[in-house]
């Protein structure tokens, strides 16, 4: 069961593949990896927002679920770097309720991966809880951030 719960939890594996590049215990890119396969799930997802909406809240239940059964040997902390589920979650979260188009794909992707990086506020208090709610709800909590500036952005354009 363990290899199902880290196939989940690294994005199929693919956050092994920096550590296998490069030296770094952290920020070694497996996030921005993680974040990809988010931008895939997004495109995938239904469109209709209510639909959008369950299949979100289910992907944030699964990512807390895997998060707390994932063991990886050898490794103390409470986020392990090879987790990109909850980069998963927080990209989905970014792009609630907005078009599946380049641009908003793109300005998503870039301030979630903005705020996950920098740790404002309410994502640095998800993050410091050492447990697996933490873990997915600091990113979370960034793509949330990450819509709420495109939300805004749309109104003002929209006014303007």
């Amino acid at each position: 069961m363990q290899v199902i719960y880290k196939a989940l939890a690294t994005g199929l594996f693919i956050s092994y593949l920096p550590s296998k590049l490069t030296k770094f215990k952290k920020n070694t890119g497996a996030g921005f990896l993680g974040t990809l396969w988010g931008v895939l799930l997004v495109i995938l997802f239904p469109i209709d927002q209510i639909l959008y909406l369950v299949a979100m809240l289910l992907f944030w239940i699964l990512a807390v679920w895997v998060c707390k059964k994932v063991q990886f040997r050898g490794y103390t902390g409470h986020d392990n770097p090879k987790i990109v589920i909850d980069e998963m979650a927080g990209y989905i979260t970014a792009m609630a309720f907005l078009p599946h188009t380049w641009p908003y794909l793109l300005a998503a992707f870039v301030l979630f991966r903005l705020f996950d990086t920098v740790k404002l506020g309410p994502v640095k208090t998800f993050d410091k809880l050492e447990n697996a709610f933490g873990i997915v709800f600091d990113d979370v909590t960034a793509g949330l951030l990450a819509n709420i500036i495109i939300q805004i952005c749309i109104i003002f354009v929209r006014r303007g």
